[in-house]
């Protein structure tokens, strides 16, 4: 355990941090605990003091740990925890109220809690009279007895103490009486703050309005939060309409993480607080980071970013239509509600059989590509687009061909090499005898740079990689360091399955040097035919780079 002094010095830490970090709206961060109960999510120790470190420098006022008394993970994370030095946020501990008919100084997991010790305390208690007596099996009466006794120990052992009133939606719906009297327990015990929980995310905005506005009427003095759940997809929804009916603390995690369908997206809820609302949360510098952290937490998670995630979505100010890019080009806030940069973000132009003159400009421009209004090339370009996206190109995600094609058009660009012809064989050895099976793939490919024509042969793992093996051979000996470009990604897309086998093929790849990537695309009804296109503007981009 601390010392008293060590213990008395971090109270004055957490009551200066409360005064100078007061906002209009507190947030609370419970993205380690309940945002680690999301599926494919397990963070380790390691994780979760990285993630703490990038909220505390955010600026949220609260972070919730875990549970200490749920696994050795976070009694070991509130250990190291104690070591980090905390600018903004308080470190909170998560658990429940005493177990039912035991008393709470000998309740194992109230004791764990004070021994995480942080100096706030999270407990959830029941609120819904169903879960009361038909899980807990125990009694209306006995459940105010837990509530009570937890809050007030707690209390008594010098903790800032927030409830969650777990269920608070559902149990006010079937019995209001007794959600308001758990409540009122709450408060007379000496709770700091009472979070009322949307645990199965089934409400809607105005029942949620409704039943935190009554709270607020109900508790005066005692401070209102919110903790909602996504199962509707309302949980961003459900907090604004708390926080207009009262509510002063928000509780959420980041990107939306969480049990089943997820728990209130924070990234989304302050920004709808900060810049929409004018209502202060974090400090205003964090905002420009919003998508920052986003992205870091989704790379610490391993989790993919939702490019349509709203605010910090990677779509979230992509334009594709010609139409609204004319107009955005002209007034950018006709199609977008905020400057994406306000958030750390950045607008994104999207080239397709959907686009115009519009897009052009302003692909081209976002590629560095000087073109004017009225260039003739322009319109060509445009129809060439329509054109090649009608055979299944797709340039959206597939800038570096999209370059070369500007390229060719503006600038009369002619390619550096030239492929003549190439052939792939595959032959597969015991087929029906797998431990003696043998694959073997070979491809020559000729390529030229006048006056020198290289014929050069591979082999590979599959016939793609053979004759991307082959390239690269000639390539190497034609422009030396080609080499260092290598391949990170290849997906295939398949257009018209109805046509079965013979049905039309999308490829794109995506090449890295070490230092830029870049995606090409190829289409044709053969997918070594695809993959070679691909592949031969991969190698070109990089060229023209240099």
């Amino acid at each position: 355990m601390k010392t008293k002094r060590a213990s008395r010095g971090r109270e004055e830490t957490f009551g200066l941090l409360q005064i100078m970090n007061k906002p209009e709206i507190e947030i609370y961060d419970t993205t380690l605990r309940d945002g680690s109960q999301a599926e494919g999510i397990n963070f380790s120790v390691a994780d979760k003091l990285h993630i703490a470190e990038r909220l505390d420098q955010f600026g949220v006022q609260y972070i919730e740990g875990g549970w200490p008394g749920s696994n050795p993970k976070d009694v070991e994370f509130f250990r190291e925890a104690q070591k980090l030095n905390w600018k903004n946020a308080a470190l909170t501990a998560f658990g429940s109220t005493r177990k039912k008919d035991t008393r709470v100084e000998d309740d194992t997991q109230v004791r764990l809690l004070l021994e995480a010790e942080t100096l706030v305390v999270t407990i959830f208690g029941k609120t819904w009279l169903l879960h009361v007596e038909e899980v807990l099996g125990t009694t209306p009466g006995e459940n105010l007895a837990m509530i009570r006794d937890t809050v007030r120990y707690l209390k008594s052992r010098g903790k800032f103490v927030i409830y969650d009133a777990e269920h608070a939606f559902d149990g006010y719906k079937d019995c209001s009486q007794y959600a308001l009297r758990t409540w009122l327990e709450v408060q007379k015990a000496g709770a700091d703050m009472v979070v009322l929980c949307d645990t199965n995310g089934g409400s809607l905005p105005e029942h949620i309005a409704t039943v935190t506005r009554n709270a607020r009427n109900i508790l005066g003095k005692t401070p209102v939060g919110i903790h909602t759940h996504n199962d509707l997809g309302l949980a961003v929804a459900n907090s604004l309409a708390a926080v207009n009916a009262g509510a002063v603390h928000v509780q959420g995690t980041i990107n939306g993480y969480g049990e089943r369908t997820g728990n209130c997206n924070l990234i989304s809820t302050v920004a709808c607080l900060q810049v929409k609302m004018r209502k202060n949360c974090v400090p205003v510098k964090s905002i420009a980071r919003l998508t920052e952290l986003s992205r870091f937490v989704d790379n610490i998670a391993n989790m993919s970013h939702n490019p349509r995630q709203p605010i910090v979505g990677d779509g979230a100010f992509a334009h594709k239509g010609g139409v609204h890019l004319d107009a955005v080009r002209k007034v950018p806030r006709s199609y977008e509600h905020i400057d994406p940069e306000t958030v750390g973000n950045h607008r994104r132009v999207l080239m397709s059989d959907l686009s115009g003159k519009a897009n052009v400009l302003l692909k081209a421009k976002e590629l560095g590509i000087e073109i004017k209004s009225d260039a003739p090339e322009l319109r060509e370009i445009v129809e060439h687009i329509k054109e090649l996206e009608y055979q299944g190109y797709e340039f959206e995600a597939a800038d570096g061909s999209l370059v070369l094609l500007m390229k060719k058009k503006l600038e009369h660009y002619c390619s550096p090499f030239y492929i003549g012809g190439y052939h792939v064989s595959m032959r597969r050895e015991g087929i029906d005898h797998p431990s003696h099976s043998k694959r073997v793939c070979d491809a020559n490919i000729e390529v030229s740079k006048p006056p020198e024509d290289l014929h050069t042969v591979a082999k590979g793992d599959g016939p793609v990689n053979a004759l991307d093996n082959a390239l690269r051979k000639s390539l190497a000996v034609l422009f030396p360091g080609i080499e260092k470009v290598e391949l990170v990604d290849y997906k295939v897309r398949i257009l018209n399955g109805g046509k079965s086998s013979a049905a039309k093929t999308r490829v794109l790849i995506t090449f890295t040097d070490g230092q830029k990537q870049w995606t090409t695309v190829g289409a044709d009804d053969s997918i070594i035919e695809a993959s070679l296109v691909a592949l031969r503007d991969g190698y070109e981009y990089w060229l023209l780079r240099l």
